[in-house]
């Protein structure tokens, strides 16, 4: 077992690409099979949140807070109701954290800083195998505080037309950020989301990817599924919501693929 978890950014700048549903599912599968995980949720819309059933109150500790200085990361986790996952929420407080980050002291790397004293041997509390960190759909300094605290992102990338196009422009940043910011970075894998086995393109945009990224891109898929976009709206992760449905497998052979990844590359 490592003595630091490990930390996925799940990044992509084009919205609707299926990344909170990603981490939610991904983290609920991870934590099914014996891992600890915390969801980091670093999108002011907080869907990652309201995912799991985490509501916003009023004067809640958030992200917010954390990348401000203003508490820790163990302040602000709650319990998601699913054992082993929990998650650090998000508030609308984010929108402007951008602008009162300007100033700050190495303001690339307040999450780096905070995931690090969450880390501190002695801090107590649960020791975390995984952290999950949902980005907003935009290169902005949430998503650079995100890619500057990872050790590998995850690309949920939705088959359509202009895929290649946003993912290119993503690893270009990646690689910015290795280069000036996070010497270890790298794509952890790219994941097709809302794959339509009856539409052409959904093949064509899956072929082009492996094209250019080869083995970088999961052999697992994760299909259109009315039970996947259904479960938000009931504070779930579709795992629990319907664990036979083809999207829920999915999402479970996504995470053995994942994990037998990271132990090829701790054996590498």
């Amino acid at each position: 077992m490592p003595a630091e978890p490990r930390v996925l950014a799940v990044a992509n700048q084009k919205g609707g690409v299926g990344k909170t549903t990603t981490a939610i599912n991904l983290g609920t599968a991870l934590a099914a099979v014996g891992e600890t995980v915390l969801i980091v949720d670093l999108d002011p819309q907080g869907n990652a949140s309201t995912g799991l059933g985490i509501h916003r109150r009023a004067h809640q500790k958030s992200t917010y807070h954390v990348l401000l200085g203003e508490a820790t990361l163990r302040d602000v986790i709650v319990e998601s109701g699913i054992p082993r996952l929990h998650c650090a929420p998000s508030t609308m407080d984010l929108l402007g954290a951008e602008l009162e980050l300007a100033g700050i002291d190495r303001k690339t790397h307040r999450l780096s800083d905070a995931i690090g004293t969450l880390c501190k041997a002695g801090e107590g509390g649960t020791a975390y195998t995984y952290i999950l960190v949902d980005c907003p759909p935009s290169l902005n300094l949430l998503t650079i505080n995100s890619l500057s605290a990872a050790d590998a992102v995850l690309v949920p990338l939705q088959c359509e037309f202009f895929a290649l196009e946003g993912l290119s422009q993503l690893i270009r940043t990646v690689e910015r950020v290795k280069t000036s910011l996070n010497p270890r970075l790298s794509i952890q894998g790219v994941v097709l989301t809302m794959f339509d086995r009856r539409n052409n393109l959904s093949e064509q945009v899956a072929d082009d990817v492996r094209s250019v990224l080869g083995d970088k891109v999961y052999q697992t898929v994760i299909p259109r599924n009315v039970r996947i976009s259904e479960a938000p709206s009931h504070g779930k992760p579709v795992l629990l919501y319907d664990h036979a449905c083809v999207g829920s497998q999915a999402y479970i052979r996504l995470a053995s693929e994942i994990i037998r990844r990271e132990r090829e590359l701790r054996a590498a």
